[in-house]
């Protein structure tokens, strides 16, 4: 027998935002209709047309919606300019402002269990909530944490000015294939300031910037990088293929002015963000908290506490973290390998819903009562796995009543690479999310 969706009731009085329309119409799935659809896709800022479309699928003796179409912009720039910071397997930051600015208020606090670059706090920040990050890559906070904290460009300049670039350098790895001799000696001189600042407890904002900025531009495809031509920044090569990539091409790596390039990115990464969004930055990151844990075991946070999770887990073993990520954690003196034992890399579907599942008994425990949780979880395998159905009945079984799942289609454009978008099929860019509330 076919069952229908718990309903967080006083949700249903919020008629001015679509998607509870589509919460209501789970208790009364005949309902389920073109007027109903239309209003959604409004307040999604969509637009109406055949390829948009409501469907039902049954989970677990659950009917539940499937919304398909264009929530929001297809258009890949249109994101505040700080979001900038190249990490694989990262959403758009369109995806989290959607849920945060339909699910929350101001001072309601947003969390991410699996923050990856900081898409979902820093989105949440610029729209003033407070935030929570998770991640077990500690790479995760040095690339989230700083950008609450926007430079004064003067102080900057100062600083890196004041950089003490050696004469000599060691290094325990060969990175000649990567970077000129003169670059390389400024980058270690940078890895060592940065390595004592941290070690004396003398890090502070402007260095946590410099270190998130550099860590940045290490490696790239343009002169915008410390590196000689390679792959994108948000996925390193090994030493012996970049050498390949070097021959092939028949290049070799020129000096890079590492000084120059920090402040160029920081101007970047600036170039858009008003006033008040720096403010609300600011006060969001006086009381954030960055966690490096497992995403099922963060007893700092408290019991119903958060208001919205938006989040997108590791996919089975779709992406080595470790690998894409090895130079950056040589520059920022971590162990690549012990961080990689700690991420989540689960190699079939049944490890996977086991751990998800402890992550939802988490999750359940830190969402206060009518809290959301929006659980990005794509396609994998081509297609031929779509973790939302294995995702609806985790959601269920720890508590929460679905309240359906979103897919958010879009024609695919060059630029999605940049983002980390790999889950395109036949010219098109997909997110699936379920959404749950907690009654």
């Amino acid at each position: 027998m076919v069952q229908t969706q718990c309903v967080p009731r006083r949700v249903l009085v919020m008629t001015r935002i679509g998607l509870v329309l589509l919460t209501a119409e789970l208790a009364q799935p005949e309902r389920a209709g073109a007027l109903s659809y239309s209003k959604l896709a409004q307040s999604c800022r969509g637009r109406i047309g055949p390829a948009n479309r409501v469907e039902h699928v049954e989970i677990s003796d659950h009917r539940v919606l499937k919304y398909i179409g264009e929530f929001w912009t297809s258009k890949q720039r249109q994101a505040a300019s700080i979001s900038e910071i190249s990490y694989r397997a990262c959403f758009k930051p369109q995806l989290p402002r959607f849920f945060i600015e339909l699910l929350t208020q101001k001072n309601d606090t947003v969390y991410d269990p699996f923050s990856g670059r900081g898409t979902t706090v820093i989105e949440a920040g610029l729209l003033g909530r407070s935030i929570i990050a998770n991640d077990a890559n500690p790479l995760s906070a040095i690339l989230a944490r700083p950008r609450f904290s926007p430079p004064d460009l003067a102080r900057l300049e100062t600083r890196l000015a004041a950089l003490p670039f050696a004469k000599e350098f060691e290094t325990e790895v060969d990175l000649s294939m990567f970077f000129h001799p003169q670059t390389l000696m400024e980058i270690i001189s940078i890895r060592n300031y940065l390595k004592e600042q941290r070690k004396t407890g003398h890090e502070d904002d402007i260095d946590r910037w410099i270190r998130m900025v550099a860590s940045n531009r290490l490696t790239g495809h343009s002169t915008g990088f410390f590196s000689v031509y390679t792959l994108p920044p948000n996925q390193a090569v090994s030493p012996e293929s970049q050498i390949k990539i070097n021959r092939r091409l028949q290049q070799q790596p020129e000096y890079r002015d590492t000084r120059k390039i920090i402040l160029k990115k920081t101007l970047s990464l600036l170039r858009n963000l008003t006033e008040a969004q720096k403010r609300n930055l600011r006060i969001a990151g006086n009381s954030a908290i960055f966690l490096t844990k497992d995403a099922v075991d963060t007893a700092e946070i408290s019991s119903e506490s958060i208001q919205l999770t938006v989040t997108s887990p590791p996919f089975l073993d779709v992406v080595q973290y470790s690998n894409d990520n090895w130079l950056r954690c040589w520059f920022n003196t971590l162990d690549a390998g012990a961080i990689s034992k700690q991420i989540t890399i689960s190699r079939n579907i049944e490890d996977w819903r086991k751990k998800m599942s402890s992550v939802f008994e988490e999750l359940f425990r830190v969402t206060r009562p009518g809290g959301w949780v929006a659980f990005e979880v794509g396609e994998v395998r081509n297609g031929k796995i779509n973790l939302d159905e294995y995702v609806v009945p985790l959601g269920l079984e720890a508590g929460f009543c679905c309240a359906g799942i979103v897919i958010n289609q879009q024609t695919f454009t060059k630029t999605a690479n940049i983002w980390g978008i790999t889950n395109n099929k036949s010219g098109t860019n997909t997110n699936r999310i379920v959404l749950f509330c907690k009654n």
